[in-house]
């Protein structure tokens, strides 16, 4: 693998893609005999134990440098909307089949690119914006019964 692919954002975009999908799986099959809050905070410490110690192995929580007030803020509200997120989707998980709650939950990449318009003042090309539209769509299709 070469440098430039691991400086590249569509493969750790890719990446991120195959690990939600497996997260999908694993996650409906391990919420199936406990409540999903708790399934919820089982995952949230192993995120933490696995971030912990990638911080660690690669000497980045020695000297984390300063961290303004307004970043402080956002990732506060990430971290609030990341948990929101992941105690709504083992729900989502424990009461409905993974192959309807996934494609449900990826609605997120239209949300992201409405929001992303919104408060970012992004503009997606209309390729993107036809993309957009066939993720929306094919969410609609997947979860509609005939």
């Amino acid at each position: 693998m070469s440098a430039g692919t691991l400086s590249s954002w569509q493969f750790w975009a890719l990446l991120s893609a195959m690990f939600a999908a497996l997260t999908a799986i694993f996650a409906k099959v391990g919420v199936e005999d406990i409540n999903p809050d708790l399934a919820t905070f089982i995952r949230t410490i192993i995120v933490l134990a696995s971030l912990a110690l990638i911080l660690f192995a690669t000497g980045q929580f020695s000297r984390p440098g300063p961290i303004s007030t307004r970043s402080w803020v956002f990732l506060i509200l990430s971290g609030l909307g990341t948990g929101a997120s992941w105690l709504c989707y083992f729900r989502a998980l424990k009461l409905g089949p993974a192959t309807l709650v996934a494609p449900i939950d990826k609605l997120s990449v239209v949300l992201v690119a409405l929001f992303g318009v919104v408060f970012l003042g992004e503009r997606p090309s209309l390729n993107g914006w036809v993309g957009i539209a066939l993720i929306a769509a094919g969410a609609v299709l997947i979860v509609v019964k005939k």
